[in-house]
């Protein structure tokens, strides 16, 4: 329990056997339920969670690979089922600093923010840890992404580090949110159109081995394709065009 709210963190892991026990051991005692998804990975990882032992530890494994949106959008549910009052999300391959999550829980318990996003740009390590491809990549998909969304003040589109109130997040319809490349982009349409309360929060640049997903190719595809139709939804919003849906001001 943190600042007397429980906490469920979600951690989406494919194929992180060398760094999923170090991930699940750096989540802050304070962190009542850990949900591990185990994305259908192919090397050890779903065997080494199984063997760890930490109260509040649930693995939960897919059949089949969805990609990391699929597996934390599991997580959410999972969550939404619990007696939990925040729910955060930090990457399986280690590469979230877990100092920075009293930040965003802060954000969301004592600010108004309803959901609470890192922010690498925030801190002007990022210009010296980021590789400049990445650098570039997240930049312009992040100006693309204020664009769609209509949150002009966000500025780390692509940022995986994330805490939300659990009563926002049961405003939404996972059912609705793309899984896969784009799901951070589409979510954020999705809490444009519930009316959630984003906020910025500066956290940490980490990089060790792990690979971006951020590439040109998925710039223009399928993430171009998802900003389209987070564009369109809320154009329609705003008419009040969508089922079941009044008129917003978005």
């Amino acid at each position: 329990m943190y600042r007397n709210h429980t906490v469920a963190v979600v951690i989406p892991a494919y194929n992180e056997e060398s760094h999923i026990s170090q991930t699940v051991a750096s989540v802050p005692e304070y962190v009542d339920k850990i949900l591990v998804v185990d994305d259908a990975s192919t090397d050890a990882t779903f065997q080494i969670l199984n063997k760890i032992r930490r109260d509040g530890l649930e693995v939960i494994r897919h059949r089949a690979n969805g990609g990391v949106g699929a597996a934390i959008l599991t997580g959410y549910r999972r969550a939404l089922c619990m007696s939990v009052d925040l729910i955060g999300v930090m990457a399986g391959d280690n590469q979230m600093d877990p100092g920075d999550l009293p930040a965003l829980l802060d954000a969301c318990i004592i600010g108004k923010v309803e959901y609470a996003k890192g922010n690498r740009f925030l801190k002007k390590e990022v210009w010296k840890r980021m590789p400049k491809d990445r650098l570039i990549g997240n930049m312009v998909l992040s100006w693309v992404t204020r664009l769609a969304t209509g949150y002009y003040h966000i500025y780390d589109s692509q940022c995986g580090y994330t805490v939300i109130q659990k009563e926002a997040l049961s405003r939404l319809n996972l059912q609705d949110v793309h899984d896969g490349y784009g799901y951070c982009n589409d979510l954020l349409g999705h809490l444009k159109l519930a009316e959630v309360n984003v906020g910025d929060v500066p956290v940490s640049t980490v990089y060790g081995e792990e690979t971006s997903g951020v590439s040109v190719k998925t710039v223009f595809h399928p993430i171009s394709s998802v900003l389209l139709r987070v564009w369109t939804r809320r154009r329609l919003a705003r008419k009040g065009r969508l089922p079941g849906m009044v008129k917003s001001s978005y």
